[in-house]
């Protein structure tokens, strides 16, 4: 009998080797004044810097891509989805009040192709850099038998720090608060089992099919990254009091606007002060979706929304026109029991 090797049960250990060799200019990228640590030891070190906060509290925050992968399969289109991934992990922390330090990605697949390995790691560093985090550290998994032929998974977390007397918890947020909203990019991490199912499964649409109403492929529209929030929300942070800050995500304005509001208060938004994405309208006339399932599933259009004081109001949109960012005045705090209500005229 001959005898059976590691690369035999298809696990190729060189594939691994040279998989690290690709991605080190893409990890070097990403590394700020507080890693002590090189690629490929055991842990990534990370130094905190003692003289910047009082009581420094560590936030983290862990999220995969979801099944936007599927389209990243569909159109062979690999270095876009890491940063996804960041962003999902990032834009959590963020709502804390929290500064992204490190990240750390897994990348598990069937066979492990470096050059698709590399172009993930790539997207992953482009997120870290937009983050402002560094990627100090990843496990790149060859599991035969898991993963169907070309697929593969991505997931990461991310650690933040904040002082504890800056910690954003919605606790503050009073009566007659106002609601501002920063734009999405698109249809972000989120819904995509829905947007697949109509558009790829009922309505028979090809990812290179170019739409009117879109100016570009379904594809490209689709693999638009998740917006990464950190270069506005820790000016603004940093600056102002913002009260409560929500990532838009998984259960879109019902399910996380509530996640940030105290139990004695309701947000009331008003969708005529949002711009619609083409995405959403699309996907809401082809499917004759309710408007609410929509909100409910969506972000559409709104990537974070964020609770202050209408005190504050002008010198944070001031402060936000100056630094050409657009922003949607889209509601407001009133008395209630911690819901939201969506008005849509």
């Amino acid at each position: 009998m001959s005898k059976l090797t590691y690369k035999d049960a298809g696990v190729d250990v060189k594939a691994g080797y040279k998989t690290v060799n690709l991605i080190k200019d893409h990890v070097k990228k990403t590394f700020t004044d507080g890693v002590v640590s090189d690629i490929g030891g055991f842990g990534g070190l990370f130094k905190l810097d003692k003289e910047k906060y009082k009581e420094p509290i560590l936030v983290s925050g862990t999220d995969g891509v979801g099944t936007k992968l599927k389209v990243a399969f569909m159109t062979d289109k690999h270095d876009t989805i890491g940063e996804d991934c960041v962003a999902m992990c990032v834009n959590d922390i963020l709502c804390q009040g929290a500064e992204p330090l490190f990240f750390l990605d897994y990348v598990a697949t069937g066979k492990l192709k470096p050059e698709k390995a590399s172009e993930i790691v790539k997207g992953i560093s482009n997120g870290c850099i937009k983050g402002s985090c560094a990627l100090i550290g990843g496990e790149t998994a060859e599991m035969p038998g898991l993963y169907s032929d070309g697929e593969y998974d991505v997931a990461g977390f991310t650690v933040g720090i904040v002082d504890k007397e800056k910690i954003i918890d919605g606790s503050k947020i009073t009566e007659g608060d106002i609601l501002i909203g920063l734009p999405s990019t698109g249809v972000h991490s989120n819904g995509f089992s829905l947007v697949r199912k109509l558009l790829f499964d009922i309505k028979g649409y090809d990812v290179n099919d170019y739409i009117d109403e879109l100016g570009k492929t379904l594809g490209e529209e689709l693999l638009t990254p998740t917006r990464i929030y950190t270069e506005p929300l820790i000016d603004l942070v940093n600056k102002f009091d913002i009260k409560g800050i929500s990532h838009i995500t998984g259960g879109g304005f019902y399910e996380n606007i509530p996640r940030m509001l105290p139990d004695n208060v309701d947000a009331i938004v008003q969708t005529e002060k949002i711009d619609e994405l083409p995405i959403f309208s699309f996907i809401k006339k082809l499917g004759n979706i309710d408007i609410d399932e929509m909100y409910n599933t969506f972000n559409m259009g709104v990537g974070i929304v964020m609770a202050v004081s209408k005190d504050d109001v002008d010198d944070i949109t001031d402060f936000l026109d100056n630094k050409d960012e657009e922003y949607y005045l889209m509601g407001e705090i009133v008395k209630g029991k911690g819901d939201i209500k969506i008005c849509h005229h």
